[in-house]
């Protein structure tokens, strides 16, 4: 049997995948650890798993409100990713001296781990829970991506191998992306060995007193929409959330919604058309949603897609306007501005993505790709061929 370390950034949305192939890998036998920060992954991954704490950086939602395009990205990298590898790159070399992985699985935006790994000279997979960046910058500006090349070469100087030429964010050995050619489109050449699994889906905590009776009882025929904006966008949603429960109010005949709302800038709320709660049991509640209004974050359109639910998409920031793109793109849903809609065109938008088939067949087409691609099993059996390859044959000849 093998030994997996995961490398993960203390964002929930990228734990969540990990710990799906990480579950199946324990499932099949293996031994997996973690290196990430302790607070951040209780209740994500398995809780006999062994953590080995990493230091955090400043938290992501505390970045100025009014950052959009390449001054967000920037900041993005400046003020958290870099300052996150710098602080996480003494953790995650003592979780592989002590725990002697034969594979590492390293999330895409924690680059102190492939940094790590290509100086200690142990192999890794980078795991990509956002398929953006498959595509080139996040913005698509050639002198973006030439800054941001200048910004790993930085990080590799202090914290890798300075003789390696690869980009770290793209393991030369695989990438593993959580989604399929159908959604994210065509990708970027050179980015190394790429290999579309679609969502991994697995376990998640329960949300105690959820009323599920609220959701499923059935009297009026009337649809069900969930409105998220996830967890590293609260500071900016008040407006956005308000309108969207305005939109919803107003079609209160054939329409009603739940409501996320983690920082409580709604207040709470029950009743005939809305339920506005801090957490929802997302999986178990997309199973029985005919809509979603989101930010276009990557957790939470794969995760609607895969139930074969069409999206209202409202970016905000990073990479979620290329996500956006794809939903549009696909067919599977319809865009709007964050910033400046309101609840005509949210509720616009609502009405298309209901009352137009489709969307809704859209979202089905895409759903059925992702459950060809496989999930958490087909990841788990990609990272399980390459431990054995790299036991019998380490490096093999891989230029690096």
């Amino acid at each position: 049997m093998s030994r997996f370390l995961f490398v993960v950034p203390p964002l929930a949305g990228h734990v969540n995948p990990a710990s799906a192939v990480a579950a199946e890998l324990v499932g099949r036998g293996h031994e997996v650890a973690w290196a990430g920060q302790p607070a951040v992954l209780a209740g994500l991954v398995a809780s006999d798993s062994p953590v080995f704490p990493c230091a955090g950086a400043p938290a992501i939602d505390d970045r100025p409100r009014d950052l959009r395009g390449v001054a967000a990205l920037k900041f993005l990298w400046d003020d958290f990713f870099v300052p996150l590898a710098y602080a996480m790159a003494p953790g995650v070399t003592t979780a592989v001296m002590e725990f002697g992985p034969d594979l590492l699985v390293v999330d895409q935006q924690t680059v102190a781990g492939a940094l790590v790994a290509e100086r200690l000279g142990v192999p890794y997979v980078t795991s990509s829970t956002t398929s953006a960046e498959l595509s080139g910058s996040l913005i698509g500006i050639p002198k973006v991506d030439h800054w941001l090349t200048g910004l790993l070469d930085g990080l590799r100087l202090r914290l890798g191998d300075p003789s390696a030429r690869y980009d770290p964010r793209f393991s030369p050995r695989l990438t593993l992306v959580f989604s399929t050619g159908e959604l994210a489109g065509p990708t970027a050449q050179e980015r190394g060995p790429v290999c579309f699994v679609g969502p991994a889906l697995g376990a998640r905590a329960d949300v105690a007193d959820f009323p599920w009776e609220w959701v499923d009882r059935d009297d009026d025929g009337r649809a069900l929409a969930l409105v998220s904006l996830g967890t590293a966008n609260t500071a900016v949603g008040a407006r956005f959330l308000t309108q969207c429960v305005d939109a919803v109010r107003a079609r209160s005949r054939t329409l009603r919604a739940v409501v996320v709302d983690p920082a409580g800038l709604l207040g709470p709320s029950r009743d005939d058309d809305i339920l506005i709660r801090p957490s929802v049991p997302q999986l178990a509640l997309l199973a029985r949603t005919d809509a979603v209004v989101c930010h276009a974050g990557h957790n939470t359109v794969t995760e609607a897609l895969w139930h074969g639910v069409p999206l209202v998409v409202a970016p905000i920031r990073d990479d979620q306007p290329v996500v956006a793109a794809q939903v549009t793109d696909a067919g599977a849903g319809v865009r709007v501005r964050f910033g400046r809609a309101d609840a005509r065109a949210v509720g616009a938008a609502l009405d298309a993505v209901l009352g137009r088939p489709r969307f809704a067949a859209a979202a089905r087409r895409i759903s059925h790709s992702f459950r060809a691609a496989g999930g958490a099993p087909t990841a788990a059996a990609h990272l399980e061929e390459l431990a054995i390859e790299e036991q019998e044959n380490p490096w093999h000849g891989l230029q690096i």
